[in-house]
């Protein structure tokens, strides 16, 4: 268990959602299940800290507008509030570059002193509900005597002079890097040495940190989902194929909806295409008409007769595979057997499947892997798949990762956690 303070810098419609979503967004990898997090703002040139709370599971939610930026979610627990502090007290124990020490990308704080000092100043300034901070002024509720100029080193860059010398007193605050990379390209999709296909499957919960193996079942299969329901719409997407490559569940028993489903769809430009008028034009022609027709298998666009005979025969395949092997029956039963406590064993398919047909019905997303994608297109299929709608009125979600393959060009330094790959 570590100590860290999350600054969100001047943006206090980020500090606020934390807390009421009851979630933290990291830039870099490292905080943990069971830290003890600070969540500090800059407001007045002063950064306070108001609120603390304890990382819990890691998670897929990101509801702040940039939400790009932050690669490692946690959820908040045990939420605690009190009087904003100037989180300038660290000065004195911390010295004249606090910020690199204690704040700087959320490190977890090694001086026992430091970490007693928050929780004495945080204890004694203990109140009920969150402090509201209005920009650009603060409300009197705040100590005056802690408001004061705090020179941020970590935001004043600019300042190159001033940022080395802080970073020759606090060496960790540098990134070091371990290995450097060369990005090459995969050969295809599926090819069985450098396929994109092929290595995300074998790495799959080692990439995709946000989907926990316990709470999640993948069924990497991609001749396993044709069904006669897909195609029933091959007048309206002619030639385009109708089987995802993989299909994930998420379980989350918080939700109104407790299984989640996510159709899975790789795709890769490879060594075949290299130009980019091959790769506007398979995007445009391909990849954009596939995701839309798995949109609309499940959207109320398509008949509902055929709409429910799809879900119908998807569950019965994944209950099928879930009771093929032993260790996917007991991961299924522990999820139903949390949410209904006592259930008799020979209930268990049945409720799945129940969850499973509400999952298609009410909460289904689809996520494209591939080695290279543009913001633009991936707001672009952002909105056209959210144009599907399903039967609870909610649209059908998007998420596309970009996988890239990397190379190791030379060791640097074996106790570093950083690489740098040149593309």
């Amino acid at each position: 268990m570590a100590t860290r303070i999350l600054h969100c810098g001047n943006n206090v419609k980020n500090y606020n959602l934390c807390i009421s979503e009851k979630v933290a967004g990291f830039r870099l990898r490292g905080a943990a299940t069971g830290d003890i997090l600070y969540l500090a703002v800059h407001v007045n040139n002063v950064s306070y800290c108001g609120a603390k709370g304890v990382l819990a599971e890691i998670t897929e939610q990101r509801p702040w507008d940039d939400a790009e930026l932050y690669k490692h979610c946690l959820k908040l627990k045990d939420i605690e509030y009190c009087k904003p502090f100037d989180l300038k007290v660290l000065l004195k124990v911390g010295g004249k570059y606090w910020q690199l020490k204690y704040i700087q990308g959320a490190k977890a704080i090694v001086d026992d002193e430091a970490v007693r000092l928050l929780e004495t100043t945080f204890s004694s300034k203990r109140i009920d509900k969150l402090f509201e901070f209005i920009q650009p002024g603060l409300d009197q509720q705040t100590d005056e005597g802690e408001i004061g100029a705090v020179e941020e080193i970590v935001e004043k860059v600019g300042d190159t002079k001033l940022l080395e010398e802080g970073l020759k007193q606090v060496p960790e605050a540098k990134v070091n890097i371990m290995w450097t990379f060369l990005t090459i390209n995969f050969f295809n999709e599926t090819s069985p040495i450098r396929g994109l296909e092929t290595l995300v499957n074998e790495n799959f919960y080692s990439l995709f940190t946000e989907f926990p193996e316990n709470k999640t079942f993948l069924i990497p299969h991609n001749r396993l989902f044709l069904t006669k329901g897909l195609k029933q719409n091959v007048n309206v997407f002619p030639g385009i194929r109708s089987i995802p490559d993989a299909l994930l569940i998420v379980y989350n028993k918080n939700r109104d909806n407790p299984l989640q489903i996510n159709l899975i769809e790789y795709e890769c430009y490879g060594e075949r295409r290299v130009k980019l008028v091959e790769k506007t034009n398979y995007f445009n022609g391909q990849i954009i008409p596939q995701l839309m027709k798995f949109a609309s298998t499940f959207s109320i666009v398509t008949d509902k007769k055929i709409r429910e005979g799809t879900m119908k025969e998807w569950s019965d395949k994944i209950i099928k595979h879930i009771y093929s092997k032993d260790s996917f029956q007991e991961k299924i039963a522990s999820w139903i057997k949390e949410l209904e406590p006592g259930i008799k064993e020979q209930l268990i398919a049945h409720q799945m499947s129940k969850l499973l047909e509400d999952g298609f019905r009410k909460d289904l997303r689809i996520i494209l892997v591939i080695d290279e994608l543009s913001t633009e297109q991936k707001d672009t299929m952002d909105n056209v798949i959210k144009a599907f709608k399903l039967e609870n009125g909610q649209s059908i979600q998007f998420k596309g990762f970009v996988v890239r393959l990397e190379q190791r060009i030379n060791l640097i330094d074996g106790q570093t956690e950083y690489g740098i790959s040149v593309q």
